[in-house]
């Protein structure tokens, strides 16, 4: 019966609200009195009944809720005859909490997108050739799948055959297509535009990158942050006190309609709601923009950031470095150019993607016994030669020798901000190279922003030589620049900055330094929606896209100070109804109920500004209206 009467909630408030109108109808249009009255008895009990039931429920596990307060009021009305008290009270809690639900579901906007954005179907190769519709759930991995122009990617995957732009607005964050062809990767739910391709399922399901994300953002919107545990906290012990206030106020002046009264205006409905549905907005806000914020904990210990710790390579610099420096020594320097191809071909360091690309003629031999050197680099035989391949701290360490005019190269390519690898071989230096990475464009404009958002501190934490990490500190103007640091370095330093008080954000690939981004108060993954980015930090920019961090920043400050915003109109309005029952003789139970819904109101439209929110001055914001402009 319980159930029956809450799946009901909407009906019984329109035929709530119709009584209502046709007894007041009959009344002042008629003058028929009784029908006014048998109108607004029958609209308070059927009125009362999804607020009973939801009381009682309440009340088994011990929880004076806000229902519980409706309930008593409402039946104290009743039993001293004041139909009209009775059913407006009830008619007004039924359809606030309509339109309360109504506008929440409008928050949770961006996680219904993201969840109708999910493929259902998939076109998938079976043993005769042919491509067969089946059902997403049927996909496994390793299938064959087709996708069409204007189709849903099913899975994540691999292009086999074919090209086309594929629209990945809803991992990325970015409308503009992106190119697919051969051996590119593929994302689920991202649209392919144009074009037709056949690729292998390499992840499906929940599995899916696009999966992760929805994941991700339904438990942000369903955690708890400090302040939403404090308020039910809060909650538990406010609505005991209420009642326990109307049963004094009713012993003092014997005066039950005020004591009922008491009990209607007190409810905190709007304190309650008010904090959830800030966090609610400002996450569904985040995902819009390729800003995963991972529970309203981190938007709350985000928004008191005032020290931002960045990695250098991939974070504050493209990621994509090239070689600018190269010196030989001694004889047979092309075998040493082998041997160093060689040894980089084992590497997925950035470095050795660009010393690749500059030795791509060079003859690859096999390797054996490598050792990767914590931050220094790689040991290894090739050919029957131990191979040394790192930093100068390696030379030292293999006690390698630098001639003059070695160590002369080696501080003209660190004045000029490159990156060094030495190549050893035998115990002589064989090669040098200074390699160097740009820095991200625009950069300099999101960190201004950031400064402009309250930041203090900007710091590059960074393996590379001091002079690599000055030149792009000079450039960016960074508060400090360190560079030969270890992993264990990096977190002793963001330990130093917390001893000092600060509260650090730390920026970074998401893969490397995961001490730095666990030990930092605010972890933030520059990820292109890849499985270690999403799940090893507070925080996610989408498509490694350094211009979200100041959205993101902003956001936060704003929805925290939304909630605050929130909290005062709350229990603002409730002292206000309070002191108006005692310092008025125009307040009574159907006004203050109906400003009571309205402050529930009033918050919620306050929190779903958010959803709207966008940074002033940002460079994304501005490069759109200049190409609309345009």
């Amino acid at each position: 019966m319980q159930k029956v009467i809450l799946s009901q909630k909407k009906l019984i408030t329109l035929l709530s609200g119709i009584l209502i109108v046709v007894g007041y109808f009959s009344r002042f249009a008629l003058g028929n009195v009784a029908v006014l009255e048998w109108a607004l008895i029958i609209a308070s009990v059927i009125g009362i009944a999804p607020i009973a039931v939801q009381a009682y429920q309440a009340l088994k596990v011990k929880v004076v809720s806000i229902d519980v307060l409706v309930t008593i009021a409402v039946i104290g009305a009743f039993l001293i005859q004041n139909f009209e008290e009775s059913a407006i009270v009830t008619f007004l809690f039924l359809f606030g909490h309509y339109l309360e639900q109504r506008t929440l579901n409008q928050t949770r906007s961006a996680i219904k997108e993201l969840t109708e954005m999910a493929p259902e179907i998939a076109l998938v190769q079976t043993d005769s050739g042919e491509f067969e519709e089946v059902d997403i759930d049927e996909v496994d991995e390793g299938d064959i799948l087709l996708v069409k122009t204007g189709a849903k990617v099913p899975v994540d995957g691999t292009v086999l055959s074919g090209d086309g732009y594929i629209n990945e607005a809803s991992i990325t964050g970015e409308s503009v297509p992106v190119t697919k062809s051969k051996d590119s990767g593929v994302y689920a739910g991202t649209i392919l535009e144009n074009g037709t391709i056949q690729i292998r399922a390499d992840r499906v399901g929940e599995e899916t990158t696009f999966g992760k994300i929805i994941e991700l953002v339904e438990e942000a919107q369903d955690s708890k942050s400090e302040a939403e545990r404090f308020i039910d906290k809060f909650s538990k012990y406010y609505t005991p006190a209420v009642l326990l206030l109307s049963f004094v106020v009713w012993l003092i002046s014997q005066d039950i309609e005020l004591a009922i009264t008491i009990l209607v205006l007190g409810c905190p409905g709007a304190l309650v709601i008010g904090v959830p549905v800030s966090n609610v907005a400002g996450i569904g806000n985040g995902a819009r923009h390729g800003v995963l914020l991972k529970g309203s904990e981190v938007i709350h210990d985000f928004s008191r950031v005032d020290t931002i710790v960045f990695d250098k390579t991939g974070t504050l610099t493209v990621g994509n470095p090239s070689v600018a420096k190269k010196a030989v020594y001694g004889e047979e320097s092309d075998e040493a150019l082998n041997y160093l191809a060689s040894v980089e071909k084992e590497s997925d360091h950035p470095l050795a993607k660009a010393i690749l690309e500059e030795t791509k003629a060079a003859q690859i031999y096999p390797v054996e016994e490598t050792e990767v050197v914590k931050g220094g680099g790689i040991v290894a035989q090739v050919g029957g030669h131990r191979v040394a391949v790192g930093n100068v701290a390696l030379m030292d360490k293999e006690g390698i020798e630098l001639s003059e005019k070695a160590k002369e190269d080696v501080q003209e390519a660190e004045t000029s901000g490159n990156s060094l690898v030495l190549t050893a071989v035998d115990g002589e230096l064989r090669v040098l190279m200074g390699i160097r990475d740009q820095v991200r464009p625009g950069v300099k404009d999101d960190l201004d922003q950031l400064k402009d958002l309250g930041v203090k501190n900007l710091v590059v934490l960074s393996g590379d030589n001091q002079g690599t990490v000055d030149v792009v500190a000079s450039e960016l103007g960074l508060t400090e620049a360190h560079g030969h640091m270890l992993p264990e370095d990096k977190s002793a330093h963001i330990e130093k900055l917390q001893k000092e008080g600060q509260i650090v954000a730390f920026v970074g690939d998401g893969v490397n330094d995961s001490p730095s981004l666990a030990l930092a108060d605010i972890g933030i993954a520059m990820g292109s929606g890849t499985d270690v980015a999403i799940e090893t930090s507070d925080v996610v920019l989408m498509n490694s896209d350094f211009s979200r961090l100041p959205h993101a920043l902003g956001l936060v400050k704003t929805t925290a100070n939304n909630m605050i915003q929130n909290i005062a109109i709350a229990v603002g309005v409730v002292f206000v109804l309070l002191a108006s029952v005692f310092f008025s003789d125009w307040m009574n139970m159907s006004i203050g109920m109906l400003v009571h819904e309205g402050s529930i109101l009033v918050v919620i439209f306050n929190g779903m500004r958010l959803l709207k929110y966008r940074l002033r001055g940002s460079r994304k914001h501005e490069e759109v209206k200049h190409v609309k402009t345009a």
